[in-house]
């Protein structure tokens, strides 16, 4: 490696450790569709005397290879683009990089010693698997055997009984619904996931099939962290964020340091903003701090409704009013099969799904016998566009939830 192209690796190795400093959550996009790492920082206790700084949660993993659902003649697709993390050993392979930057800050500079050395023998980064739906782009059975046997699965109830078939993993549990007849959403803590941790479901009433559900994926906030501190403080947190480096958004919780948490919801189809009421419940209280959604309004001939889209994803946003709102599960695969040829897509994105919420406000003024001006549309969308919080992270990206 010539000099500048060294001195490039180490700008942006010292870059991304000092966004580790804040030990605060990192999420990973593994490829263009809707595959997650998750990697949450363990509480000082669990993190000290040679323990690993976070917690990995893979999601979804469809990482390489096609997919097909019922049988190829009816449905299968393929990535259009690579996955930037085309295996589970590069998975394995990111999550170790980040904790070893980790574990030098912890260590102090210039001190050698850490968990990794050769006399630690770690079988794997991963400690649990999240899986939202059974379809194959969402629990992919060629990517998941590839998972060390010990790692936990949490699946949805089809799902799971899949993966219990493979006789892969030791341990495939249901993930159990969260409801607001059970607000505390540490009793959906199931072993071995710790208890500053859950893993739990969210479903909208009459979805018997749980297609337009959501993982809720909460945990307590490290008191050592931005968030907490600011929450002691009695101050808004006012903090950068980055997709590596890039200006961020303003967040403030309600929640004391001891009892401060977070929650990250992630639903590859959508969900109805009626089905997040749980959320705005939940004790201790949870704040949003990442909303999974896609834009992409997707369907079956225009009738049977598969991805909600943007106008959904703008309703769900504003009730939960996530620090982030990210994009997912929108990649235009490559597809054959009987069903490709009844698949309709609307491509629609934050700001035409506002300019399409104006428009409808003005009809209804109109109607009511009000005055429907059109010279404020512009400076409507852009007022709004500035409370709407979207991030699309591309293949291979990665950001600092802070």
């Amino acid at each position: 490696m010539d000099a500048p192209s060294a001195q490039l690796h180490q700008d942006l190795r010292d870059a991304v450790t000092r966004e580790l400093l804040q030990r605060r959550p990192l999420l990973h996009h593994l490829n263009a569709d809707t595959s997650w790492l998750l990697q949450l920082p363990r509480p000082a206790a669990a993190a000290k005397r040679g323990g690993r700084v976070y917690y990995n949660i893979l999601i979804d993993p469809w990482l390489a290879g096609g997919q097909s659902d019922v049988a190829k003649w009816f449905s299968q697709q393929w990535h259009a683009m690579e996955s930037k993390v085309k295996s589970i050993a590069e998975v394995e392979e990111l999550a170790r990089e980040i904790e070893i930057l980790a574990e030098g800050l912890r260590l102090g500079t210039g001190r050698e010693k850490s968990v990794f050395g050769s006399d630690v023998d770690i079988k794997t980064f991963i400690d649990a698997v999240a899986i939202s739906h059974e379809f194959t782009d969402h629990c992919h059975k060629e990517t998941l055997l590839d998972i060390d046997t010990d790692v936990p699965v949490f699946a949805t109830n089809k799902a799971a009984t899949l993966i219990k078939s493979w006789v892969h993993f030791r341990d495939v549990q249901d993930i159990p619904p969260f409801t607001p007849s059970n607000p505390d959403w540490r009793s959906t803590s199931l072993p071995p996931l710790p208890e500053w941790l859950s893993i739990s479901r969210l479903q909208a009433e009459g979805d018997a099939f749980y297609y337009h559900s959501a993982l809720l994926i909460a945990f307590n906030v490290p008191n050592d962290t931005p968030a907490s501190q600011a929450s002691a403080n009695g101050t808004s947190g006012r903090r950068t964020s980055h997709k590596l480096l890039l200006p961020g958004h303003i967040h403030s919780s309600d929640s004391s340091s001891a009892d401060a948490a977070e929650c990250v919801i992630y639903t590859p189809h959508g969900i109805s903003a009626a089905a997040l009421t749980p959320v705005s419940v939940a004790q201790p209280p949870l704040s949003t701090l990442a909303f999974l959604h896609g834009l992409h309004d997707v369907s079956i001939s225009g009738s049977q409704q598969l991805n909600l889209g943007a106008h959904n994803g703008l309703e769900a946003q504003r009730k939960l009013n996530a620090r982030y709102w990210v994009g997912t599960h929108d990649e235009i695969k490559k597809g054959g099969g009987l069903i490709s040829w009844f698949l309709r897509r609307k491509v629609i994105s934050v700001r035409e799904a506002l300019l399409e919420e104006n428009r409808k406000a003005r009809i209804m003024t109109a109607e009511r016998g009000g005055v429907a001006g059109q010279s404020g549309r512009e400076s409507e969308t852009k007022d709004a566009l500035a409370n709407v919080r979207f991030d699309n992270l591309g293949n291979g990206e990665s950001r600092v939830l802070v």
